[in-house]
């Protein structure tokens, strides 16, 4: 009966969707290390405050086929982000 409620399935997913951005963020992080090294790291707390799957898939994908970080820094910035698809930093 709970998992056909409306909350449940929010829940769910909502569950899935963050795995689904922690998996995308974690293949970007790969990918920047093994082919930038600790350069190519410094660009991840921009990328990490990013959670639309679609432009991280397209970030993922730039890392993949670029030769220089000034490329895939040139593909970021080329991305319109909505602004509410950026997490804003709390104030702590």
């Amino acid at each position: 009966m709970l998992e056909k409620s409306f909350f449940y399935q929010e829940i769910m997913h909502k569950g899935r969707e963050e795995g689904r951005l922690k998996e995308r963020l974690s293949g970007i992080e790969l990918a920047l290390d093994i082919k930038f090294g600790a350069e190519g790291l410094e660009l991840m707390p921009e990328i990490a405050q990013i959670y639309d799957l679609e432009i991280l898939r397209t970030i993922q994908k730039g890392v993949l086929t670029v030769n220089t970080l000034e490329e895939l820094q040139a593909i970021i910035q080329s991305i319109q982000i909505p602004p509410n698809e950026i997490i804003e930093p709390e104030n702590s």
